[in-house]
């Protein structure tokens, strides 16, 4: 039985290189052969052992060790399953990316056509005794949601699929119309990319929220009007004066921390949209009173990238959105204790693991 190394995670900060057995794929299902896997900020959070992802109790946590880690990949049809070419219209060689959720098809969610909130599903990386895409080969369950890789994209470019359709569909959410002022407060890897999809809706004044001046630097690249360093005097004062003392039309919260969440709720006008993104590490704790009575804003939560994937595979192949100034240091699986110290730093956005 062929065997292949796996980056397993078994608890926080107990992520394993291991031998384990390389997937056959059953009906429907696709084994690929992965290219390059993004670190993820929610994969450093379930590392550190946030207790919202691993949970103190029954009631809490997504994550379920042990399993095979990753979920930001793509990859080469190697092998199809019974009937698979017919039902996800691929064959081997072709490059493909599944969506991140492995939705059950059953559901009221999946019936209701909202698969991502699906409540059976499954995701890639996350669920006990599964594969993710730290590994040479992983398997595309049968009701995985497949798209088409072109091969003029990158591994890391690719890599990158993922997390832009996450940037596509919370943009989506914010109902940005032409002219509005918004605000992406976090400029990491989807950040960033939430900021030059925004460009794309033709926002008006973009502004730029961050604490580390190599990332609003590279947000001015990218197609920032303002980048404001929140670190640095009171940013919410600089939003308003910049919006003639109204505040934002649309603030679009993706700093993975909980300030930034009435920090959102500060700089947004009355009758503003504000998307949340983040997944939080502890809750966050607002005066709703600022949502309701004082502001009547409009409240969008973010999950996943439904709808996204195709604009977002669309937008990386003509170079609309540009992602490989994010892209840092490769390494291979072996070094994934490396990879995922170089990710923590904060020094640098995309880190990337590359299966042997």
């Amino acid at each position: 039985m062929a065997t292949m190394q796996a980056v397993v995670t078994h608890g926080p900060r107990d992520y394993r290189v291991e031998e384990v057995t390389v997937p056959e794929p059953g009906p429907g299902e696709l084994l690929v052969e992965v290219g390059a896997v993004g670190i993820c900020a929610s994969d450093m959070k379930c590392w550190l052992g946030g207790e919202l992802f691993w949970g103190k109790d029954q009631r809490g946590g997504f994550v379920e060790g042990p399993c095979v880690a990753g979920h930001e990949y793509a990859g080469r049809v190697v092998a199809l399953g019974a009937g698979a070419a017919e039902r996800h219209g691929v064959r081997e060689g072709d490059r493909v990316v599944a969506e991140q959720i492995v939705p059950c098809g059953e559901c009221r969610y999946c019936r209701d056509d909202a698969y991502w909130m699906c409540q059976r599903h499954w995701i890639f990386g996350f669920k006990r005794q599964t594969h993710g895409g730290m590994a040479k080969y992983n398997l595309f369950p049968a009701n995985s949601l497949i798209h088409a890789v072109p091969e003029s994209l990158s591994d890391g470019q690719a890599a990158y699929i993922e997390p832009m359709a996450c940037a596509w569909h919370a943009v989506d959410r914010g109902e940005i119309t032409a002219g509005d002022s918004v605000v992406i407060a976090g400029v990491g890897n989807i950040g960033l990319c939430m900021l030059q999809i925004a460009r794309m809706r033709q926002s008006g004044r973009l502004i730029a929220l961050d604490t580390r001046p190599y990332r609003l630097e590279l947000a001015r690249q990218l197609g920032a009007d303002e980048a404001i360093d929140v670190g640095e005097g009171d940013a919410v004062q600089r939003v308003l004066d910049l919006t003639d003392g109204y505040g934002c039309d649309v603030y679009i919260e993706a700093t993975g921390n909980p300030s930034g969440v009435s920090q959102g709720l500060s700089m947004i006008r009355k009758l503003g949209t504000f998307v949340e993104f983040s997944v939080f590490n502890e809750p966050a704790t607002v005066n709703w009173t600022v949502i309701g009575d004082s502001k009547e804003l409009t409240i969008h939560g973010s999950h996943l990238g439904p709808g996204g994937y195709g604009p977002s595979i669309r937008a990386l192949a003509e170079g609309t959105v540009d992602v490989k100034p994010l892209l840092a240091e490769s390494f291979p699986l072996g070094q994934f204790d490396l990879a995922m110290r170089a990710a923590l730093s904060g020094d640098v956005l995309k880190t990337l693991v590359v299966p042997e």
